[in-house]
């Protein structure tokens, strides 16, 4: 059992280096390209949020409990986008 055990390990040694090689390199490649794309999201993100008017409209309080007297549960939401009620300051 021993024989067979060193002679597997011995079969098996000249394909570790490329295998471990070939592995590291996915998992830096997979790293980056995951990083690439939470950035791509974020960059995105704040491109739709810089969008949101409130902050130049009249109605706005920048107040934490109520950010806008007429539409308070769609202040500095994305839905505020197209908002009928804003009036700029």
């Amino acid at each position: 059992m021993l024989n067979f055990i060193s002679f597997l390990i011995q079969g098996i040694q000249p394909f570790l280096v490329p295998i471990c090689f070939v592995i590291a390199w996915t998992v830096i490649i997979l790293v980056f390209l995951n990083l690439w794309t939470a950035t791509k999201a974020t960059v995105k993100t704040a491109q739709k949020m810089h969008k949101v008017p409130c902050h130049n409209c009249q109605f706005f309080t920048n107040n934490y409990r109520l950010k806008c007297t007429v539409n308070p549960y769609v202040a500095n939401t994305e839905e505020a986008i197209g908002c009928k009620d804003y009036q700029s300051n």
